[in-house]
């Protein structure tokens, strides 16, 4: 087995529909341009994911039944060393207007044929 290592996870949550405009004025989805930035800062991996069912502060809380959203909560994943996740959110923090970046600890093990971290 092999041993684990300590980095750092950076989970960002956001809406579907959140975009971002680039220098040239050229938008595209948040999520889109927050997996780029990452790949140019070097980070090792990263992973999209798009919720069924979610509400955060600005949901309209009279509702008591859930149903799917119209923009669906994203939820962006990464796992790397605590330098490249914190260089990562310096270069990203004038995309978000509106989401939540939590970061915590974690005990990885790696498997497979893969490039160590």
């Amino acid at each position: 087995m092999p041993e684990p290592k300590q980095l750092t996870r950076l989970r960002i949550y956001i809406g579907e529909d959140d975009t971002y405009a680039d220098s040239s004025g050229r938008e595209q989805p948040l999520y889109e341009a927050i997996a780029l930035r990452a790949r140019e800062q070097g980070i090792d991996g990263l992973t999209v994911s798009r919720g069924i069912v979610g509400f955060g502060p600005g949901s309209h809380r009279e509702k008591v039944v859930l149903r799917r959203s119209e923009d669906r909560p994203i939820t962006i994943d990464v796992i790397d060393t605590e330098e490249n996740v914190e260089t990562l959110l310096h270069a990203i923090d004038g995309m978000i207007g509106s989401g939540l970046a939590v970061t915590d600890k974690v005990a990885v093990r790696r498997y497979g044929p893969t490039e160590e971290i």
